[in-house]
């Protein structure tokens, strides 16, 4: 008699889980991946659930799409080769659409030297993600939020009116709104009416003067081609800041740092970041010259005026390690000579 009764429990569980079953949503995910810095789409990036069998590739739009999703908090990755892997927290309780996700790639050019994430760095990363309930990691199965990448690879992230001399047969771009990509040595026009956005290489353009958005000044930069550091040709732009006698430029590096987020101590730095920094030369003829930190190396450049600007350091106070004490020195050095007209009166970005 017991097995009729099991039966009818085993019965009633069943229709009672088709009845829950019934009631469960599915939902779609979809999006698009573009590269951070040029705005391409991305063909063929994978874009996956992390724990289940959901994913999908994109297409030559960058567009993925993911159906009949159970309502439920996931983890998104995005993985496409040469690029960081990016990790999303989301929620499904509705379709979802995640519009644009931007992955960035590996490393920076601007010290000339890759940097490339490990396979053990990788292989770590995606251990602690997916490991449940490891305390700084995972709390009690809740994912932790996924790294980001702080600051940009942009000279100025804002779009500025500019005029454009290009080698060829030294031809001017006028009124177009131009962007400086340090990373990729690629500047991006933006059209004054249709706003559409074309992309020229740096080593097609002479120099570029574009009016500073904030400050309201023009900027003058020129191409590294053009001159030479150590008997070599550099790639990138420099910016001039004083014109005349010995002329003082800047150059601008961008340094991608990854996290050294500790996550047992959970110390450090969650975040990858752009980080950029300025270095400052001095022009020879065609030459470049690093400017010197130490104030005994500093003087000797300025040949017989050495003594002078010295004694115009000393009478005016001026602190050589604070930002701008370089402007000021070069700015009174290239007026002791005729014809000397300022480019500007102070120096643009004074924290850098």
């Amino acid at each position: 008699m017991r097995y009729p009764r099991l039966h009818v429990l085993l019965l009633a569980c069943f229709l009672l889980g088709m009845h829950f079953s019934s009631q469960a949503q599915n939902y779609s995910l979809r999006g698009r991946i573009l590269d951070y810095d040029t705005k391409e789409y991305l063909e063929g990036a994978a874009v996956t659930l992390r724990n289940t069998a959901f994913g999908d590739l994109t297409n030559g739009a960058g567009n993925f799409q993911i159906e009949n999703v159970l309502a439920e908090k996931y983890v998104l990755a995005v993985a496409f080769s040469g690029y960081n892997t990016l990790e999303k927290v989301i929620r499904l309780e509705e379709d979802l659409d995640l519009g644009n996700l931007y992955l960035t790639k590996y490393g920076s050019e601007g010290t000339g030297a890759a940097l490339q994430k490990t396979i053990r760095a990788t292989n770590v990363s995606r251990l602690l993600t997916e490991r449940p309930n490891m305390i700084g990691n995972t709390l009690y199965g809740i994912p932790p939020e996924p790294k980001k990448v702080e600051g940009n690879f942009y000279l100025d992230n804002q779009w500025n009116v500019a005029s454009i001399l290009l080698y060829r047969d030294q031809a001017v771009l006028e009124g177009f709104r131009v962007r400086y990509n340090i990373n990729s040595n690629m500047f991006e026009l933006m059209e004054p009416e249709k706003n559409l956005v074309s992309v020229i290489p740096g080593l097609r353009i002479q120099n570029i003067v574009w009016m500073d958005s904030s400050y309201k000044v023009p900027r003058y930069f020129v191409n590294g081609m053009d001159f030479m550091e150590d008997g070599v040709p550099i790639s990138g732009f420099f910016e001039v800041l004083v014109e005349g006698e010995l002329p003082l430029m800047r150059r601008t590096m961008a340094v991608f740092k990854e996290s050294n987020y500790n996550t047992a101590l959970m110390v450090g730095n969650r975040n990858d970041q752009i980080i950029k920094r300025n270095v400052y030369y001095y022009l020879k003829e065609k030459n470049l010259f690093e400017v010197p930190k130490r104030r005994k190396h500093l003087f000797p450049i300025f040949g017989d005026k050495a003594e002078e600007m010295e004694a115009f350091v000393t009478a005016n106070e001026i602190d050589l390690k604070k930002n701008g004490a370089i402007f000021q020195l070069f700015t009174y050095y290239n007026s002791l000579f005729p014809g000397f007209v300022p480019i500007m009166d102070q120096l643009l970005d004074e924290n850098d």
